[in-house]
């Protein structure tokens, strides 16, 4: 069968609504040893099972014969290629203690380390491939409201150093930004790390939460201001305890970078084997904006990553491009005046800013209508 639209099904409620008319259906990931369906005269013309577990008895052959396409499950991984949802901060620290980290994010870690890397073999390499797109499809139900049932997100991007203490004043200003911006109705993403990225979920996080009790949580991280500091992971789980309702987040990290602790303080995690897809991807759903901290060689290459899409359109959006720091961007550096001169007779060019001010960034991303390319 020509199926010309094929229908997702990645829970068991869904599966169930279609009374076992599953013809031009996609499957993903599920366990169907529970489902009611009558195997031996299901309609399944055209159907696509991804890595689904079937009962005892089911006659696979049969299934094909009938239409359906089946993609057989890889065994011994310490992930799910075909996950149908994103990551969350409690799956991934499953396993984690202040004394020792088991978490099932540092076990995919150390299979991604001692498969090579980038540089896996055939099958692996695959499989990390099923997993970046389903990590891809995940985020794409998230940002279009179909998982908080929220409509499609007014997504801000905010990048910055890796590097960047607790301490840093920027580190604070960034907290204070995403955290208005989130009471505003944006939805903050980051790349999903330590520094720069932790204070852009932070703030998120603190949406509700009073000035004071901002100001608390950052003097309780500040006590183990870098992430190689002993103690690092478990201030973060003191702010969570004393706020484990926070506002919802998005982080976007990866594994190629596996030696970096995954912050805590975002609710939606989209983690990634390759970082050329994450890092890519985490620029092009900024649709309303990225915030660019002082940072160094990564913070770079993505600022002219975000250019050249805004310069050609290439997600038919263009959006403001707002630099934190004005000593980083126009003092120790030319990146402000490199991108103005680019940006000469572009649209983007009237949504450019460099400032250290809090509000100024705030209004540049509130006063931001959407611009087609």
């Amino acid at each position: 069968m020509k199926c010309s639209i094929n229908r997702e099904i990645d829970t068991l409620s869904s599966l169930k609504r279609l009374n076992g008319q599953l013809s031009c259906a996609v499957i993903q990931g599920l366990d169907l040893t529970e489902a009611d369906l009558d195997w031996k005269n299901l309609e399944c013309d055209g159907t696509v099972f991804m890595g689904c577990h079937f009962p005892t008895g089911v006659d696979e052959q049969s299934l094909r014969r009938r239409g359906a396409m089946i993609l057989p499950r890889f065994e011994n991984l310490p992930y799910e290629p075909y996950r149908s949802a994103l990551y969350s901060r409690e799956e991934l620290m499953q396993g984690w203690t202040p004394g020792h980290d088991n978490s099932v994010d540092k076990s995919i870690y150390d299979h991604f380390h001692s498969k090579g890397g980038n540089e896996a073999d055939v099958l692996e390499a695959l499989a990390q491939r099923l997993h970046d797109h389903a990590v891809d499809d995940a985020l794409r139900d998230l940002l279009e409201g179909r998982v908080e049932k929220d409509g499609r997100k007014k997504v801000v991007a905010v990048m910055g150093g890796h590097g960047t203490p607790r301490t840093d004043p920027y580190f604070k200003k960034v907290a204070h930004i995403t955290r208005q911006l989130t009471r505003a109705g944006y939805f903050i993403a980051s790349g999903g790390g330590p520094g720069i990225m932790e204070a852009s979920n932070l703030g998120a996080w603190m949406a509700n939460a009073e000035d004071e009790e901002l100001d608390t949580a950052l003097q309780i991280l500040a006590r183990s201001p870098v992430y190689t500091d002993p103690g690092y992971m478990s201030r973060a789980q003191e702010v969570i305890d004393l706020h484990p309702a926070g506002s919802s987040s998005l982080a976007v990290p990866t594994w190629f970078y596996g030696h970096e602790p995954t912050n805590f303080f975002s609710r939606h995690v989209a983690k990634y084997f390759s970082n050329s897809i994450r890092e890519d991807g985490l620029l092009a759903i900024a649709t309303y904006g990225i915030i660019y901290a002082p940072g160094s060689a990564g913070t770079t290459q993505e600022i002219f990553m975000d250019a050249t899409q805004n310069h050609y359109g290439t997600f038919d959006w263009i959006s403001p491009m707002v630099f934190l720091g004005k000593k980083r961007y126009q003092e120790d550096t030319m990146l402000f005046d490199c991108i103005s001169q680019l940006a000469e007779g572009k649209k983007y060019a009237e949504m450019l800013l460099c400032t250290d001010e809090i509000s100024e960034v705030c209004a540049a991303i509130e006063n931001y209508v959407p611009t087609t390319a």
